[in-house]
This record gives structure tokens, sequence and C-alpha cells, in this order.
């Protein structure tokens, strides 16, 4: 496949190449299929702030994609995005490794509507977008303990999106945090939370997105054991009584 390029998508290869995230012509007229979607969607719903190319592919794809930096998923592995909103990073992270299994899920209807419409458009397989809450998804056998891998780059602080993400994560496997620069409290604060939910942070890898000073953070906490069947507690309590 030939594809026509402007200057933003040869930036995008290069940065990912850079990244050791090399993207073949068929990945990256993906992520074009991806950000048509999304630009046309954002019209009529509030999908994302962000919407020129430029701020798009720094702020949103290789922000996504920096994942590459703590972890290499294979086709072995089962990875869900948790409170994946507009499909990230859970879509990109899926065109970059397209034989891996995803599953994003959101609690709002129309954001997993149209993540369905990306999934026709980009012709990826091996993906499902669930439409449901952490505390409820969490209840079902099929999910729970299931995955190697958890990421999410939801708005939260970390003691409760582990209470979100770590009951989905089987033992030995980890939840994958995408942060800011600036996390070193949030980690040191989240040490009770991990220690009731069978978590350890493993490591924090610090780095600045490319063509801009915008410092950003990957949390990698490893899952220690099965996570205690009370948690996530209800809906609502998380956030209101972080652990």
């Amino acid at each position: 496949m030939n594809i026509n390029m402007d200057n933003e998508w040869i930036f995008f290869k290069e940065k990912a190449d850079e990244a050791g995230t090399p993207l073949t012509e068929q990945q990256l007229s993906q992520f074009m299929i991806f950000y048509e979607c999304l630009i046309e969607k954002n019209k009529v719903m509030n999908l994302t702030a962000i919407t020129e190319l430029h701020d798009v592919i720094i702020k949103h794809f290789l922000d996504s994609l920096a994942l590459s930096r703590v972890c290499s998923l294979s086709q072995e592995d089962r990875v869900i995005d948790m409170v994946t909103g507009a499909g990230f990073p859970g879509i990109p992270l899926k065109i970059m490794y397209p034989d891996t299994e995803f599953v994003l899920a959101d609690s709002l209807n129309k954001r997993i509507l149209f993540l369905e419409e990306v999934i026709r458009a980009c012709s990826l397989k091996k993906i499902e977008a669930v439409h449901s809450r952490a505390e409820d998804l969490a209840r079902d056998k099929s999910y729970r303990d299931s995955f190697s891998v958890c990421v999410s780059r939801a708005v939260a602080s970390l003691p409760v999106l582990s209470e979100y993400c770590l009951p989905f994560v089987k033992t030995g496997g980890c939840f994958i945090s995408y942060k800011s620069g600036n996390i070193d409290m949030e980690i040191e604060q989240s040490e009770h939370a991990l220690k009731t939910l069978r978590g350890k942070t493993e490591r924090c890898e610090k780095f600045t997105l490319p063509d801009t000073d915008a410092e950003r953070s990957l949390v990698v906490i490893r899952k220690t054991g099965a996570t205690p069947a009370a948690y996530p507690r209800k809906a609502g309590m998380p956030s209101k009584q972080p652990l």
C-alpha cells in the first residue's frame, strides 16, 4: 500500500521510529483513518480538546505508543484499556500490536459506539469495546483476573485508578498508568492502596513528549496476588474515599 504523507505524518513516522515503534504503511494509514474519525465525530460530541493534527500526533498518538518504554506486548498478551475515553491509549496500541487481544472499556455508551466505528473503519481484529463501569465489569469472571496488562490514561489519582484497574490483572501481570511528570508524591501516597489491592510499584519511567516540554510518566504496578473480592467498591466510593 502506497500512501501520500504530508510533513506531519512524516514527523510521526520518524518519531515513532526513534521511539522503537516503527510503523508500516498499513499502520500509518490506520492512524490517518483514526484521526479523520476522531475529528469528524468531535464535531458532534466531546471526545477531545486536542484537534490539530500535530498536537494529536504528539499528545495522543506518540504518548499512547510510549508504552514501549516499559512493556512490549506480544500475541500471547490480553490487554484492557480502562476508561478508554476516545480510545487512548487503546486504539494506537492496537494498531501498533495487531496480534494482541485488546478490550476497551468505558462507562459512556456514546464513546463505545464511536470506538466501534473506528474499529470497523481501521479493520482492526481481536479487539472489543465494552460499555461498562469498572466497578461492574470487575464482577464479571470473564474479565476479572484475566489480563496480562491493564493500561489507563484516565485522570484520577493513583490509589483510585489502582482500585479500578488492578482487579482485572492476573497475578504477575501489571497495571500501567499514564501520568504527568510530577508523580513522585502520588506514588508514595498510593502505597497503602497497593498493599490492600495486592500490587507493588515496580518502576516509574519519566520522559518528555517530542517537540514539547511536556513531562510524562509511565507508572508500572506489578500484581502480586489476587485482589480481595471487596474491590473495587461500589460506584463512587473509590474516588470519594480513596484507599
